[in-house]
């Protein structure tokens, strides 16, 4: 019994010594995006036709950031905390992710709590937010960022329609369980964890080849 309370033990001070390390490391290493600079570039977009603003996204971010935009991707569905919707992978390393994402239909459920920043800059639709603590609920339009800090959870809700550009930062592999368990344990749609997994490793891949983490 002591010999398993102490391996216990162990691990768990081995786990907060790594989790430190790591944290030191992302507070001060160089990053290749910016929230500001992510939301500048969807915010122009805001007004057009929801393909042309899309496009138009895509196409500044290879402009602005031509070695570190996927050359190919493509949308695949995403189910987690109860909600279901779309994504279009651009960037994704070990510490960063760009995206756009959205839902053609009415969606709800649970953010999440990440060791990441995620910030959302909505294009069309609406996005509720109820944060944890609170008695309220938050409806934010197009042209808005929302940041969802790290070691936050909210509610969250999508009307119909509602696309946005998305930028994580922070310990990426750490948010895919729960990015992937509603696919893995409800769905069990392999096909589409496959396809999940493969644009990820590509992405990561283009990026180690350069040297970014």
């Amino acid at each position: 019994m002591a010999r398993l309370l102490i391996g216990s033990l162990l691990a768990i001070i081995s786990i907060a010594v790594i989790a430190a390390i790591i944290q030191r490391w992302m507070e001060n290493k160089n990053y290749v995006f910016n929230h500001e600079e992510i939301a500048g570039i969807a915010k122009k977009a805001v007004g057009m036709p929801i393909d042309d603003a899309l496009a138009n996204v895509t196409a500044q971010l290879k402009l602005r950031y031509p070695r570190h935009i996927l050359e190919e991707s493509e949308w695949m569905f995403i189910n987690c905390g109860g909600w279901m919707g779309s994504f279009f992978l651009l960037h994704a390393s070990i510490t960063e992710y760009v995206l756009i994402f959205g839902t053609a239909v009415d969606t709800s459920g649970h953010s999440g709590r990440y060791w990441a920043t995620i910030s959302d800059t909505i294009l069309s639709g609406s996005f509720r937010q109820w944060k944890e603590g609170t008695t309220f609920s938050n409806v934010y339009r197009p042209g808005t960022t929302v940041i969802h800090e790290i070691g936050e959870v909210t509610a969250v809700q999508w009307s119909p329609d509602t696309w946005m550009v998305e930028y994580g930062r922070g310990f990426i592999p750490s948010t895919l369980g729960f990015a992937l368990s509603d696919t893995i344990f409800g769905t069990q749609d392999f096909v589409l964890l496959f396809r999940i997994l493969r644009i990820y490793a590509r992405a990561i891949t283009k990026e180690l080849l350069q040297g970014v983490l």
